[in-house]
């Protein structure tokens, strides 16, 4: 089975799936049961942070072990990790700001990017700049839902990744509103279930979130 980006070019990140989960991966031999679990729940797409060590190998083994699933990076700060994340197979790329610089290599590595912005002109100078698809954050500091649906008005071509201070208990505001593809979060990824390998918690807690847009209510 291939992933839907690769059997779909005109796919967007923000349109597979309404959670992208965010993913710290300490040991790599968790990655592969991790993302397992998260695809079996119907999340295909998947952020590993490149907050660890352990982070280019485990989307190195996400990438090679699971076809059907949509490895991303986060927290990509320079173009040299741009270079290292495609290299290990990330198919996405995610950074919390943007410089022309960083934006640069982001574009030339050919595959799907989220630049993260938190104002108003953030949003303008990316648009200018032809990006239309954009993380926003953080987003419950930043001004939340609040700040998201004063932007749709004057600013309707930008859509949104929301991430950061969202969990089940506001996702769905955040799905509700026309600018907002899908949000991020790691509520799904509990840091005890990653340690006692409870993939059968993270794959229940990924259907919960995958279907959270269509319940239209929190998940727990």
């Amino acid at each position: 089975m291939t992933s839907p980006l690769s059997s779909s070019p005109a796919v967007s990140v923000l349109d597979l799936a309404p959670v992208v989960p965010v993913v710290v991966v300490s040991d790599a031999a968790d990655a592969v049961p991790l993302a397992r679990a998260l695809v079996a729940g119907g999340l295909p797409a998947i952020e590993v942070t490149l907050r660890t060590p352990a982070a280019l190998e485990a989307i190195r083994a996400i990438a090679g072990a699971l076809p059907d699933a949509v490895v991303g990076a986060g927290t990509v700060l320079a173009p040299g990790q741009v270079t290292q994340c495609v290299a290990a197979g990330a198919r996405f790329l995610v950074s919390p700001g943007w410089t022309d610089v960083l934006l640069g290599a982001m574009r030339a590595s050919g595959v799907p990017f989220l630049p993260g912005v938190s104002t108003a002109s953030e949003v303008v100078a990316l648009l200018e700049r032809g990006v239309r698809e954009m993380k926003f954050f953080p987003a419950q500091a930043a001004g939340g839902t609040a700040y998201l649906r004063s932007l749709a008005g004057p600013l309707p071509q930008a859509r949104f990744c929301p991430t950061g201070g969202i969990g089940p208990e506001n996702a769905a505001e955040y799905l509700s509103l026309p600018n907002v593809g899908c949000v991020g979060g790691s509520w799904m990824v509990p840091a005890d279930a990653v340690a006692a390998r409870d993939w059968a918690r993270v794959e229940a807690l990924a259907r919960a979130a995958a279907g959270l847009r269509d319940a239209g209510g929190t998940c727990r």
